[in-house]
């Protein structure tokens, strides 16, 4: 018998860094999963600890390096955290740093920002992963999830393949709504400005699902929204996409036993997914 994977770490480590400058104070909240893979087995299969670097010392350098270098973004701490297990311990043969944030924003009061009041708002949450295997090179993954979006007209779903088996009616004025995860990979770790490129991602998927402000854009399928965030994305920013847009199906509910006339007014919702769509510039 091989032991083909024998990595274990720590899970779930939550904890707020504050930053101050002066009166102003800056936050972020994370968790942080870290996983290792060691040299060798040994652990798994003789019983031999010497080499197993506890999850509760995971869990300690995490916070140490959150107090010491601060969190400049999510993927610089990431690749901080991957850097310092490859040089401190020569045990280590795989490192892996999963890192998202809990979406706080300094709460404004008639238009002025407050320097030590936040609120949290849930429009997407932004993550990261970095890896290294030792004498590999350092590759960084970033992304955002639970974005939830609407639009309430401008989509329809028409002309799809039927038999007997379909009872789906064609529609061509519904609801799209869904919730979004997209992640996205900066290849080998370079210097990259990782939160002037998850803005403007951040922006294109916006922008690709709603259209122009005042008319919006006509969605023929969510597959097709879905491939039109990514192209929007990839003439932006050359890397990597993969997308998945969950669909949330909102049904007209019929209120004519009610004595009503119900014109897409009040809908009932049920969620449904869809499959996740790649698209890939590198050769």
């Amino acid at each position: 018998l091989k032991v083909l994977n024998c990595e274990y770490g720590k899970n779930t480590i939550k904890f707020l860094r504050l930053h101050r400058e002066g009166k102003k104070h800056f936050v972020k909240e994370v968790e942080v999963c870290t996983h290792l893979r060691l040299t060798s087995a040994h652990e798994y299969l003789d019983g031999n600890n010497s080499l197993v670097i506890p999850t509760d010392t995971i869990k300690n350098i995490v916070l140490v390096l959150a107090k010491k270098n601060g969190i400049p973004t999510l993927e610089q701490f990431a690749i901080d955290i991957c850097k310092h297990f490859m040089t401190t311990f020569c045990q280590v043969a795989y490192v892996k740093t999963y890192v998202q944030e809990v979406p706080w924003q300094r709460l404004h009061e008639n238009g002025v920002p407050h320097i030590h009041s936040f609120i949290c708002v849930p429009d997407g949450i932004r993550f990261c992963e970095a890896e290294q295997c030792r004498n590999g090179p350092l590759v960084v993954f970033a992304g955002i999830k639970d974005l939830k979006l609407m639009k309430t007209t401008q989509s329809g779903f028409e002309g799809f393949y039927k038999n007997e088996h379909t009872t789906l009616p064609e529609r061509h004025d519904r609801i799209l709504c869904g919730e979004l995860f997209c992640k996205w990979s900066y290849g080998e770790c370079k210097d990259f400005d990782f939160d002037c490129i998850w803005n403007k991602i951040r922006e294109c998927i916006l922008e690709a699902f709603s259209g122009p402000p005042d008319c919006g854009e006509y969605s023929p399928s969510y597959q097709k929204t879905v491939n039109s965030i990514q192209m929007l994305v990839l003439s932006k920013v050359s890397q990597v996409i993969e997308t998945v847009l969950n669909n949330t199906f909102y049904n007209v509910v019929d209120m004519k036993n009610l004595g009503l006339t119900n014109d897409k007014e009040v809908s009932k919702c049920s969620k449904h997914n869809l499959p996740r769509l790649f698209r890939n510039t590198q050769p």
